[in-house]
């Protein structure tokens, strides 16, 4: 079968006669054109950082962010078309927004991500929409205490938000990537853009299912992890920036926000020397075979 679209890439409600729907795979290569995203599921909370490329001088510092929150216990962040990332955020807003509405709770991090998957699923669908040229990362942290609902008249209901129970532990962190496609899947970390590969290799080293790696620890490896993916771009200048999502007793009280500079400056230098140190043993490896030659 051919790998080409051959007539069948011009509508994304036709499949090719392999069984492939060309214009989502085209979508997928819009994204890994996108500065590398990742998040890190965290025992005590969820971390989102992205590598945002510099393309013109003129660009204010700090300015353009990437990473949006999405409701006061979730972060959005995106990789591939700039716009079509704007247009989920706000998509997912209005579904967060519709919960709240209906239920009188945070909506849970499983079910924001089912209705934007869904969302971006019915774009592959017909042929007078395109797919959206993005890779979506969601970072929530479902409240584990019992929190009084919005509204609230009386005792209110006997589960609170996130389905809490009399002695029943619940809620915790979420992570889901959701693929232009519209497939989502939960991670313990998650990566895409350009450098996903370098940054899911590094990711896997973190041994994240343990549950060991706490939120300021993930902080300064999430900040190494962004500056190794960049390494195949490195002549290009680029700005972090990062996200976090506590615990209730946490650094940020169950809300998303944005790393504090203090501790993204330290970050970034924990990262540099990283990177100098791996160099240093590059050099002296490459110098050590030339001696044995």
């Amino acid at each position: 079968m051919t790998s080409i679209g051959t007539g069948y890439d011009l509508t994304n409600s036709t499949f090719s006669p392999d069984g492939r729907n060309f214009q989502v795979e085209y979508a997928s290569k819009a994204v890994e054109n996108g500065g590398t995203a990742i998040g890190i599921r965290c025992r005590n909370g969820v971390i989102l950082a992205v590598e945002k490329i510099v393309t013109s001088k003129l660009l204010k510092s700090g300015a353009n962010k990437r990473i949006a929150s999405i409701d006061r216990n979730f972060g959005m962040i995106s990789s591939g078309l700039i716009p079509d990332g704007r247009h989920l955020v706000s998509r997912a807003r209005d579904e967060a927004a519709s919960w709240r509405t209906n239920y009188k709770c945070p909506i849970p991090s499983s079910s924001l991500a089912f209705r934007v998957g869904s969302y971006m699923q019915a774009y592959t669908l017909y042929s007078s929409v395109r797919p959206f040229g993005v890779t979506t990362i969601l970072a929530g942290w479902d409240s584990e205490t019992e929190n009084r609902v919005d509204g609230q008249v009386g005792s209110g209901p006997k589960a609170a938000s996130g389905g809490q129970r009399n002695a029943v532990k619940d809620g915790g962190p979420g992570l889901y990537m959701i693929e232009p496609s519209g497939l989502y899947w939960g991670y313990y970390g998650a990566a895409t853009g350009k450098g996903r590969q370098t940054a899911k290799a590094e990711l896997e080293k973190l041994d994240l299912s343990s549950g060991n790696l706490s939120l300021e620890q993930g902080v300064k490896e999430a900040a190494r992890i962004i500056y190794a993916a960049h390494e195949d771009s490195k002549d290009k200048e680029f700005e972090l920036e990062m996200s976090w999502i506590s615990s209730s007793d946490g650094p940020t009280k169950g809300r998303h926000e944005q790393v504090p500079k203090e501790i993204l400056d330290e970050a970034e230098n924990y990262a540099s020397r990283a990177m100098e140190g791996d160099e240093d043993e590059d050099t002296a490896t490459g110098g050590g075979e030339t001696m044995e030659e």
